[in-house]
């Protein structure tokens, strides 16, 4: 049922829920107070020692589940149908793709969680060398394969379900294979307000850690001071900026802001590549891409069984539980703009393409920081390790004019602070509507506040901490509808090729009954024309 309104078109069934257990879980910090942050640790220590081996093994399956169906038979079908071609050129398609993902968390850690692991590693290495080729190795595992993997899961599955069965683009509807009518009800109610609710706590995440990161830009450009109560206040006016670029609309808000954050990514990016260690950052990149692959199923399969530590628990589980978190809002983002690829194109390309984009950036800003420790001891790892929001300023600052490159860095992180607010409003305005594609504007805005709103909460009650409990709690029990979802995918794909074998075959038949009957006509033609002719000789005659 779908209440329509000037300012509100809701389903209430999914709508209401999911603010009830939002402001529920907000009313409860707020009581709780300074505790929360012990709570928060201890929640997130129990979730992760108990349930982490469950969270690496989901992500793995569907790494291979979508790798299956890519090399199999399924590879062939075409999202959209077999006539469907693809609304942008190939490459537009990668820049959209690369963008998807490429978001507030890579700025956060790109330099931070190589210096991070550097210095502390999980496991203790024999010399420098070895502990930066370890730290780029494990970086490249948490933001690799895996995590565009949980995206091409979830955005394969809209878009067929979506383009090829002609349903809302819904989570429910993902589900139609195994729940039939069911989707329309209760049981679709509930896979909608948990996407509801990993989409929110994933946004969160990213959002706290931007603010985070602004807050500390700042606090490095300006001299303004770099606490709590500023970090809220930044997140208010941000999110104020957002609802401003909701009222604009996609062409002049979210549009122009997305052409913005890939001109001053580039242009960070190119920077570091020319005034940074170039050579080192060329021959790092194919020597880290080499080290990934090497040691790929180790660390994929890695659960830290025998160490018996909590390094595990910190960093791998709580980036698979982000990822899922973020899936739905990536997912989306993918599948709207996926239309008339086949599932082989579309898998290999999501997988591949953002993947050696990523690594090429996490080698250019985590690789430099690491080349300036091994060969300057800048004594940046130890600065990061106390603060990790501030670590990719000071790596500007051992390179020539880094108040241009610090300034950049500051407004990049702000205009994705703006589009993920304002994409991700429109994401969870679709769920909590009922899969509709156009809504109310009030209505985006009303969830471009709640995901500010939650992110000062979650700062407020436990900080970065709070931040990463939020993404593990809810990724774990999204974790379990996205391995039904594998299942729910691989049926429809299925029933998809089987229909379109039983097409051609059908085509193949007619086009065989043709044939005949255009011989029997034919030989029909020659023996009247041979009669015919007979005939004219007797009269001859």
């Amino acid at each position: 049922m779908h209440r329509k309104h000037k300012f509100f078109d809701i389903r209430k069934a999914v709508f209401w829920p999911a603010l009830i257990i939002l402001a529920g879980f907000i009313g409860i910090i707020l009581a709780v107070g300074d505790p929360m942050e012990e709570i928060f640790t201890a929640l997130q220590h129990w979730i992760s020692s108990r349930f982490g081996w469950l969270l690496v093994l989901a992500v793995n399956a569907f790494l291979f589940a979508v790798l299956y169906f890519a090399f199999s038979n399924l590879g062939k079908i075409r999202i959209g149908g077999r006539n469907a071609v693809p609304e942008f050129s190939r490459g537009s398609w990668f820049a959209m793709l690369f963008s998807a993902g490429m978001g507030i968390g890579i700025l956060f850690w790109s330099v931070a969680e190589p210096l991070t692991h550097f210095i502390a590693p999980p496991v203790e290495q024999p010399g420098a060398l070895e502990a930066a080729q370890e730290a780029m190795g494990l970086t490249f595992l948490h933001w690799g394969l895996h995590a565009w993997a949980v995206y091409a899961l979830v955005g394969l599955a809209l878009a067929f379900f979506s383009f090829n069965r002609d349903m809302p683009l819904a989570f429910r509807s993902v589900f139609y294979p195994l729940l039939g009518e069911r989707v329309h009800g209760r049981p679709g109610d509930v896979i909608d307000v948990l996407a509801v609710l990993a989409t929110l706590f994933g946004l969160a995440t990213s959002l706290g850690l931007g603010v985070t990161q602004v807050s500390a830009g700042f606090a490095h450009l300006l001299g303004t001071p770099d606490e709590l109560t500023s970090r809220i206040i930044l997140i208010a006016v941000i999110t104020a900026i957002a609802a401003v670029s909701v009222f604009l609309g996609l062409d002049r808000g979210v549009k122009r802001l997305s052409e913005i954050n890939i001109y001053l990514a580039g242009f960070l990016l190119m920077f570091l590549m020319v005034v940074g260690p170039t050579l080192f950052i060329i021959n790092s990149y194919v020597q880290n891409i080499g080290g990934y692959l090497d040691n790929f199923f180790h660390r994929s399969f890695w659960t830290e069984s025998y160490l018996q530590g909590d390094w595990q628990q910190e960093w791998t589980v709580f980036y698979w539980a982000w990822w899922i978190s973020w899936s739905p809002f990536v997912g989306m983002f993918i599948a709207r703009i996926s239309r008339g690829r086949t599932v082989r194109e579309y898998v290999l390309s999501v997988l591949i393409v953002p993947t050696l984009l990523t690594f090429l950036w996490i080698t250019a800003f985590g690789g430099s920081a690491l080349w300036l420790e091994l060969q300057h001891a800048a004594g940046i790892a130890e600065q990061a390790a106390q603060e990790a929001s501030t670590s990719i300023y000071l790596l500007f600052e051992h390179f020539p004019v880094s108040i241009v490159a610090n300034t950049a860095a500051v407004l990049l992180v702000i205009s994705f602070f703006v589009t993920s607010s304002d994409s991700g409003s429109l994401v969870v305005d679709t769920f909590t509507s009922g899969g509709k594609l156009q809504s109310p504007v009030t209505q985006r805005v009303f969830w471009a506040s709640m995901q500010g709103v939650i992110a000062a909460i979650l700062l407020v009650g436990g900080g970065l901490q709070a931040l990463q409990t939020a993404a593990i709690a809810t990724g774990l029990p999204f974790a379990v509808i996205l391995m039904i979802m594998v299942w729910s995918l691989k049926k429809g794909l299925q029933e998809e090729h089987d229909r379109e074998q039983l097409r051609l075959r059908s085509n193949e038949h007619e086009s065989y009954k043709e044939l005949i009957r255009n011989l029997i006509s034919g030989e029909s033609a020659s023996h009247t024309e041979g009669e015919n002719k007979e005939a004219d000789g007797h009269e001859e005659k």
